[in-house]
């Protein structure tokens, strides 16, 4: 359903949060190490098939 307006001036701060929007501010960094640490472990399996 839709989201209403809080009826009380106090009462905006007890809304939920979005957990995908508290999350996304840390895409920056997330996603390079995940690559970085994904690279080196195709490098590593590379090296030992090899």
């Amino acid at each position: 359903m839709s989201n209403p307006t809080p009826v009380e001036s106090g009462h905006a701060a007890a809304v939920e949060n979005d957990t995908v929007e508290s999350i996304v501010h840390l895409m920056p960094l997330v996603l390079p190490v995940a690559g970085a640490v994904l690279m080196l472990l195709l490098a590593s399996i590379a090296v030992f098939m090899a």
